[in-house]
């Protein structure tokens, strides 16, 4: 007790007005002559939510740090039901993909310019660490492409400014870092930032990323040297043209084997449309097509320079040696000089780690019916690239490639990553011999060939035509950006122009005045009554309003509704508005000021005198010209405004005190009446909060401070329960299948006997009926005694909130005529 008389001390104390929400009070609220009683319907006051229920609501309990922790490993919901079945499925895809991710990781690495080991070392920590924190079974995480190239990037602007670091320790550095912010992103539970990216700019960033990545490995491809491969992509390919008279003979390697990888995956493709049965045995063959090329180059290459091992003999570019094991493996260095050295491309490597390996996940899990968590694959990144460098990785996220190939090979659980690990850890150990031989022209092909499955084909383009051409303008935009500048400004371009056109919708949203509209539900030539019965008729002259209902329409068919079909007005003097794209501060003033001139043009003052003299007159409303009378006299005067907020969630201060605004203006047009404010649809007890804080919600009080007359609530009720309850018309229904099946087995079941009379279920068919009228008895609805129960919904406090636009529509109508008819009497105002 004495802690709430202190708190209304204290107000007092500061002027704060704590009861100024109920501007007519409790008394004038309970004088509705209408208002529902217990007799007829449960009272019911809705409370209000409160900051500290907010609090505890965002703050995490005992229970929610424990599922918290609970859901970091998800490997604990499936691993102890782990079966010979998921481990034949996984062994399979495990080994599939470390095939493919070992030639990959390789090239990749001379990608990123770094050796080709330190390829090896991102693979097999990425496959190892992320079973741990899965929560797809289709990802593989590892080197890419994309990330590998601005790792490149890093490192060769380090090996301007600061030669003396090695290049794998700068890589090793931008690991650890970007994969610290994420792991931190995901840890706390923002997952869903990436759901900003939209998918026309990831498609813009993959399809420019693939063309930037394949055209510089073109120059490697064909042995040409003299400049850098890693300026813009134009450039680059003007160099190639310049230069490609200095093809070399690894030309002859890259171009065969790079046809070779296209032709073995059409031969695949074209066999398995013609042979189905044996689908399975050319998906295999088509994704085991890179190892089989790298493998069968690597001999012709030992053939030609197995006499030829020194760099000036050697009849092409070759890998060269490889060390077996980890032998880069060492506590990251990281200090401020080295942060500074990729500082302005950490935004877009964390960017890219995310989009790439995040879009990855829930594509495929849509495809294999499962969801992923963003937070926690976040983490999962994150923890990869925090444990990685150790080992000597670089930054590494999830392949678009691998992770289709894994999908198709059958994985069934994330275990199938240490089977990739496994696969990965003895080609370490085992082949570095063998990778000597690579050309390096082949593994340029290999590149080229991985990255070309990210462009975007034209079909996929036109489909986002017709969807959104918009969103086709930033695509454009974006891969010209990353082919005319850089991967980043393409990056950075498409998420600020997708950003930006979100902030225009809402910015220049455009509400809507809706009509009604009585329609009825047609099937075929039937219509379908409100028990959801067929009519064979279409409609029914003595009874037209059976299976009719009401809906909204917009007057300018903005929704694409036959403009054949003219709305009515609801009621002269009353609007409805429909708000489009939420209600905050963006867009407030837009929409009330579209609201507000469209009033203005479709009705007149209440008074028309209440200018008496012409310099009383406001300067932008100056009125007739002298001696001619008021013009509009026909149009109505202003009589309530519906909202409709099913789209809005939540509002601000700004766009409720635009609201509040509105209102006393359009309050002194159509004084001395007061305008009624009915909302309906209203999603968010927040918003009803804050619409009730400003004085909505309820009528406003007269002006002249007399006590407000009668006035008519209308609250919408739902039946829960009773003889007339939608629960007792269902019973019923079934109740009358059962007792026509019993006596459909009645009759079936009957036998003549001598005399011609039916014997034998005579007695059945009776008792049976005795059970349904003693089931009916003892129903809770058909009862003796059983009553109608009705509820409202929406608090009685509040009886300007309501449910739908049609209860909306009726209160303020009746509320109206109601007005009309105590100014009739001359009673006074409500």
């Amino acid at each position: 007790m004495a802690s709430p008389k202190i708190g209304h001390t204290l107000a007092k104390v500061l002027g704060i007005k704590l009861n100024y929400r109920n501007p007519q009070g409790a008394d004038a609220l309970s004088r509705g002559e209408s208002l529902y009683s217990v007799s007829s319907a449960d009272s019911f006051l809705e409370e209000e939510p409160t900051t500290w229920e907010w609090i505890k609501s965002v703050t995490p309990n005992g229970q929610g740090i424990l599922r918290w922790g609970y859901h970091l490993f998800p490997f604990t919901h499936w691993i102890g039901r782990y079966n010979l079945q998921w481990l034949y499925g996984d062994l399979v895809a495990g080994i599939t993909v470390g095939c493919v991710v070992v030639p990959q990781s390789m090239a990749y690495a001379k990608l990123a310019g770094l050796a080709p080991q330190f390829g090896l070392y991102s693979s097999f920590m990425g496959v190892l660490i992320y079973w741990f924190f899965a929560t797809s079974k289709d990802i593989t995480i590892g080197p890419v492409a994309v990330m590998s190239t601005i790792t490149g990037n890093v490192v060769e602007k380090a090996r301007k400014t600061n030669p003396k670091i090695p290049p794998n320790v700068i890589a090793s550095a931008l690991a650890i870092v970007a994969g610290a912010i994420i792991c931190f992103i995901g840890l706390i539970r923002l997952g869903r930032i990436v759901d900003f990216i939209s998918l026309a700019a990831i498609s813009a960033f993959m399809t420019g990323s693939a063309i930037n990545i394949a055209v510089g490995q073109v120059p490697a491809l064909m042995g040409i040297t003299g400049f850098s491969n890693r300026e813009s992509t134009y450039k680059v390919v003007i160099n190639i043209l310049k230069h490609l008279g200095g093809s070399q003979r690894d030309a002859a390697m890259g171009l065969t084997a790079l046809l070779f990888l296209y032709l073995v995956r059409s031969l695949c493709n074209f066999g398995a449309r013609r042979m189905p049965h044996r689908a399975k045995t050319f998906f295999f063959i088509s994704t085991l097509r890179t190892a089989f090329t790298i493998l069968l180059f690597t001999m012709v290459s030992w053939l030609v320079n197995r006499h030829h091992r020194s760099a000036k003999q050697r009849r092409f570019a070759i890998l060269g040696p490889v060390p077996r094991g980890f032998k880069n493996a060492a506590v990251p260095t990281i200090d401020t000089n080295i942060i500074k050295i990729f500082a302005s491309e950490l935004p877009a490597s964390i960017i890219v780690l995310l989009i790439e390996h995040i879009a990855i996940a829930k594509s495929f899990g849509r495809v294999n019916n499962y969801t992923i968590d963003p937070s926690q694959e976040m983490v999962a990144i994150g923890v990869t690239n925090l444990l990685g460098p150790f080992l000597g990785a670089y930054p590494a996220t999830g392949s678009f490639s691998r992770t289709a190939i894994k999908s198709k090979a059958g994985v069934r659980t994330p275990f199938a990553g240490v089977i990739t690990a496994v696969v990965v850890l003895l080609a370490i150990y085992a082949l570095p011999a063998v990778f000597y031989y690579i050309p390096n022209s082949v593994l340029s092909a290999v590149i080229i060939h991985a990255v070309g499955d990210l462009i975007t084909p034209p079909n996929t383009i036109y489909q986002f035509w017709r969807v959104n051409p918009i969103e086709v303008i930033i695509f454009f935009a974006g891969v010209f950006v990353t082919i005319f500048s850089s991967i980043e400004n393409g990056i950075y371009t498409t998420i600020c122009i997708s950003v930006a056109v979100l902030l225009f919708r809402v910015l220049f949203a455009q509400g809507r005045f809706v009509g009604k509209v009585k329609v009825h539900s047609v099937v075929g030539d039937h219509l379908i009554d409100d028990n959801g019965k067929f009519r064979d008729k279409a409609f029914d002259a003595q009874d037209p309003d059976k299976s009719a209902r009401n809906i909204f329409l917009p007057f300018e068919h903005g929704d694409g509704s036959n403009p054949q079909i003219e709305p009515q007005s609801p009621y002269p003097g009353i609007f409805i508005y429909r708000f489009s794209e939420g209600y905050n501060y963006p867009n407030a003033n837009r929409y009330l000021d579209h609201m507000v001139a469209t009033i203005f043009k479709q009705t007149r003052r209440t008074n028309m005198q209440s200018f008496p003299r012409l310099g009383d007159r406001p300067w932008n409303d100056p009125g007739p010209r002298r001696g001619r009378i008021q013009e509009h006299s026909d149009r109505p005067t202003l009589k309530a405004i519906i909202l409709d907020f099913s789209s809005v969630n939540n509002v601000d201060i700004t766009s409720v005190q635009h609201l509040l605004d509105v209102r006393n203006q359009l309050d002194r047009y159509a004084s001395p009446d007061k305008v009624d404010w009915h909302l309906a649809c209203i999603n968010n007890r927040w918003t009803k909060r804050a619409l009730a804080s400003a004085g909505f919600g309820f009528p406003t009080p007269p002006s002249d401070g007399n006590v407000m007359e009668r006035w008519k609530p209308i609250f919408s009720v739902a039946d829960i329960g009773g003889q007339n309850s939608a629960a007792a018309a269902a019973e019923l229904r079934d109740k009358e299948r059962e007792v026509k099946r019993q006596r459909t087995q009645d009759v079936e079941g009957r036998t003549p006997s001598r005399d011609g009379d039916t014997v034998g279920r005579d007695e059945s068919a009776s008792s049976g009926s005795n059970e349904f009228v003693q089931h009916m008895a003892d129903s809770k609805a058909y009862g003796v005694g059983a009553s109608s129960r009705v509820v409202v919904i929406h608090g009685l406090d509040r009886p300007l909130f309501h449910i739908d636009l049609t209860s909306a529509l009726q209160s303020a109508i009746a509320n109206v005529e109601r007005r009309g008819e105590y100014e009739a009497k001359g009673v006074g105002t409500l």
